[in-house]
């Protein structure tokens, strides 16, 4: 493969190779470190090898010999601009083919220089993952014979971008493989994967824009970040001006979320690693940073929380009061609502329950409904989330509600069968289903405005995808596999964007559809008839009304069917009478 244009589909069964290598030594939860750890060291070594051929050949080109040429490229690390990183000599992946003994310390001391040497975007980031573990791969003989698998397998493949048959294959790969960990691993996926599908939806309803500020205070491997940059970028926004932040807790996510940044091209997007609520790392001048789009899904009603720390919080995020001890859900909404700005929004993901529990809960959704900050509630369809089939909402909270939206909440109830598609390991939101909930949430469920806003969102999406289509296009140029594999994979997008507005029309023919599935509902009435009850149910009956009769053709029906009763007496009183029974 080293001189094919890659594709994701190849990129994927490749990568998901190394992990049947490993397979047997270690949990997903264990081996992903270190196939990630192989993956960033092969592609930082073979974007290295094409970066200091080009300046080698730059140099040559300008009069300067092949000798100092090299020179410069060999120890110049400032000619390795953004996109790139320099590689020392002995961390390079050709060096680490020639070692035939001790490869796993090898690979140990390759990681930790380049981390030395690039430690503004690597610091900690490489250090955590250790290959030279008797423990997990054995003694030193069968540790090197998985090296040199490893080792072998990854070498099949060039990760430079000319090999690349978008920009974004490594990254899609990348994201392919943490769902793949996220499905194996059970309930721990979710500690860091959110479905892609979710995170389309929670992002299509942000809208972030051009020049916006965001964050997610729980970001695990950042495909909610990531996500907002491609959403940027694919609304004709400059994909420089805007910027990412975000927070983690677990060491090891963190590590794969700064990552997966880098391998996204987002080097610049400042990821931290601790504990939100005891220790919020961004910060301003010792106050909390505020944002346009706050964005989450934080861990389900964790126990853990620091409920004792909250109580003298020193930022004010639990002026509307102190969530439970043992459940944090409402913790991480309060921050999210104290680090966005006067204009921002919040898109979280919840469990139901902080939708009707009583106590404190209730006490600080109380507040945020009388602050008018709540701007939408979604019941999301069942068993969406990796290891966990608990029930899932989504909050919009914006601080900036447009007028006629004021005082006002509206409810979505997505979780009927037949808004999703039903699968046996985990169900799945469709694009049609995703365009419906959008269009319900930009119309705020005005049937009248329903058919354009659908027309206007396939529009984007139409849009996004020729994008995608000729950046594609732009990089494969004299590969006429690679051109037609890229027009099939649009030809298939523009179907779906196409059957999913159909679909979403086929649903609103239906006269009580749109009411069925949405309601806004004004504040008084969750105030004053509902105590403050954000339960769903409560506001959208979702149930299929009972069918309208025809009342005169009912009647002649029962009619028909009381004669047919006499008839059967007549004939029983008949048969009871031959055989000499008297009533």
């Amino acid at each position: 493969m080293n001189g094919h244009m890659i594709t994701t589909d190849e990129l994927n069964a490749h990568l998901w190779g190394a992990a049947d290598i490993l397979r047997g030594t270690a949990d997903a939860s264990d081996f992903k470190n270190h196939i990630f750890g192989l993956l960033f060291l092969k592609r930082l070594s073979d974007v290295f090898d094409e970066r200091r051929q080009k300046i080698i050949d730059d140099y040559v080109k300008s009069g300067t010999s092949v000798k100092e040429a090299t020179k410069i490229a060999e120890t110049d690390a400032d000619e390795y601009t953004r996109g790139s990183f320099f590689i020392p000599k002995t961390a390079r992946w050709a060096e680490l083919m020639k070692h035939g003994e001790n490869r796993a310390e090898q690979i140990d001391k390759a990681l930790r220089a380049i981390e030395d040497q690039n430690s503004a975007y690597l610091e900690g980031v490489l250090a955590g993952v250790n290959f030279n573990d008797e423990r997990r791969f054995g003694d030193a003989k069968e540790m090197d014979a998985f090296m040199q698998r490893l080792l072998t397998h990854f070498d099949k493949v060039r990760l430079g971008n000319r090999n690349l048959a978008e920009p974004d294959v490594l990254g899609n790969a990348y994201e392919y493989l943490v769902e793949r960990f996220a499905e194996t691993a059970g309930k721990k996926g979710g500690e860091f994967r959110t479905p892609k599908e979710v995170v389309r939806l929670l992002v299509e309803l942000l809208a972030p824009q051009e020049g916006t500020r965001i964050c997610d205070p729980t970001c695990g491997s950042g495909g909610m970040l990531i996500g907002c940059a491609r959403y940027v970028e694919d609304h004709d926004g400059n994909p420089q001006n805007f910027s990412l932040f975000g927070q983690e807790k677990n060491y090891g996510t963190w590590a794969i979320g700064k990552l997966n940044m880098l391998l996204h091209a987002l080097p610049d997007a400042k990821i931290e690693k601790g504990d939100t609520i005891r220790g919020p790392r961004l910060l301003d001048g010792g106050r909390l940073m505020l944002f346009d789009r706050v964005i989450a899904n934080p861990p389900f009603s964790l126990k853990d929380w620091g409920h004792e720390f909250a109580e003298k919080d020193p930022y004010g995020r639990f002026t509307r009061g102190v969530p439970p001890k043992t459940k944090g859900d409402m913790a991480f909404l309060m921050h999210m609502v104290e680090t966005v700005n006067d204009k921002g929004m919040v898109g979280v993901v919840m469990p139901h329950g902080v939708l009707f529990r009583g106590s404190s809960e209730g006490k600080i959704r109380k507040a945020l409904l009388n602050d008018d900050f709540i701007e939408a509630v979604i019941g999301l369809p069942p068993a969406l989330f990796f290891g966990t089939g608990i029930p899932a909402s989504i909050l919009i909270l914006n601080r900036n509600k447009p007028k006629p939206r004021r005082k006002k909440v509206l409810f979505i109830d997505a979780s009927p069968e037949g808004f999703y598609l039903e699968r046996a390991a985990r169900n799945q939101l469709r694009a049609e289903d995703i365009l419906r909930i959008v269009a319900v949430f930009r119309t705020y469920a005005d049937p009248s405005a329903m058919d354009k806003q659908i027309v206007a969102i396939a529009d984007e999406w139409m849009h996004s995808a020729e994008l995608h289509r000729d950046r594609q296009l732009a990089r494969v140029s004299d590969d006429a596999v690679a051109k037609k594999a890229i027009e099939v994979e649009f030809a298939d997008r523009q179907a779906d964007i196409g059957l999913s507005v159909a679909g979403v029309r086929d649903w609103l023919e239906n006269g009580t559809a749109l009411e069925r599935f949405a309601s806004v509902v004004e504040m008084t009435e969750i105030a004053d008839e509902n105590d403050y009850n954000l339960n769903i149910s409560r506001y959208v009956d979702s149930a299929e009304p009972p069918p309208e009769l025809d009342v005169a053709e009912e009647l002649a029906r029962l009619r028909e069917v009381e004669k047919k009763r006499n008839e059967a007496e007549k004939q029983m009183d008949k048969l009871l009478a031959e055989i000499g029974f008297r009533g």
